[in-house]
Formats: C-alpha cells, structure tokens, sequence
C-alpha cells in the first residue's frame, strides 16, 4: 500500500480512504487494466461478419504486449492466492471473467441474429477466449520480445477463430 500510495502521490491514509481495502484497490486497479488492453465493439463494428467482430473484441491493444504490469499481476495473484482469496475473486471477476463475458455477448447477439447456432454460449465463451490466449504457464515463463509475442497472438488469433467456427459450424470465413 505504501508504494501504491507513493506513486499515486498521496498518503497511505488517503489512500484507504479512497478504497475501503487492499481488496477493493486490487479490483480498481484490474478494472482500469482491462479497459487498456481490451475495448468493446463499437457501434458500427456490430454489422459485421461474426469472425471479424471476434477479431477486433479478441484483438488486443498494444498495451498488452508491452506493458509488463498485467504478467506482474498475475504473478502477484499466484502467489497471493493461498492467503488472499478475496484478490483471486477480485481478480476472476474484473479480469478475465469480464472478458469471457464480453465474448458470450458477441455470441449471444450471433446466436439470437441466427448467425450461429450454440446452445451453450458461456462455454463456448470461455473455450473462444481459451483458443486465443493459450498457456497462460508459457505467458509466465517465457521470456518474449513485445513484436515476438504480439506477431504470435495474431497467429493464433487467425487459427483459433477458423478452429472455433468451423467446430461450431459457422464455416471457414474465418
């Protein structure tokens, strides 16, 4: 809390009262980083093709692959995890349950548009988004070069979205 406080410019005793717990700055802190690394569709995004609007929502911003704070926060969560159960369900929650939830409303809007046909679209949600992300052990243990991992997400990207909807029966426009 002391470093948080000190790069915010404020003291420790603002700083609690500003948030009521370390578990309430965490959630704060993972809500802002998932807007910098992830952005809704826009309006004028919606009409598109579904495997293009899986593209842009499982795209993300270049912050992603060149600011080391998200691998630190996960870093810090496994290793917090054990005593600090209430930072693990802020964390889920704000973060990648967040972004699973993005996913499922993109194929929510296919599903009811009759675009695809998924009768699970939670699931479905979290195996698109797992497809995408990969190992998240390989994220934590290898060292990559921002272009290095950003050039391979986009590959993956391509492969998982193709795999995804060919599996769901959408076809190969992907």
């Amino acid at each position: 809390m002391a470093a948080i406080a000190h790069e915010a410019s404020m003291s420790k005793r603002t700083l609690y009262d500003v948030f009521e717990s370390r578990t309430a700055l965490f959630a704060s802190i993972i809500r802002r980083l998932h807007k910098t690394v992830t952005r809704p569709l826009q309006e004028t995004e919606l009409d598109l093709p579904l495997c293009e609007r899986l593209r842009l929502l499982l795209t993300p911003t270049d912050e992603k692959f060149s600011d080391p704070l998200p691998l630190s926060i996960l870093r810090a969560v496994i290793a917090e995890a054990e005593r600090q159960p209430d930072l693990v369900r802020e964390f889920l929650q704000e973060g990648p349950y967040a972004f699973f939830g993005m996913v499922r409303l993109e194929l929510d809007r296919s599903v009811a548009r009759g675009e695809i046909r998924i009768s699970d679209t939670e699931a479905a949600a979290r195996l698109m988004t797992d497809m995408a992300h990969g190992s998240v052990l390989e994220h934590l243990l290898v060292s990559q070069s921002t272009g290095g991992r950003q050039e391979a997400y986009e590959r993956r990207l391509k492969l998982a979205i193709r795999v995804f909807l060919s599996g769901i029966g959408e076809g190969n426009d992907a």
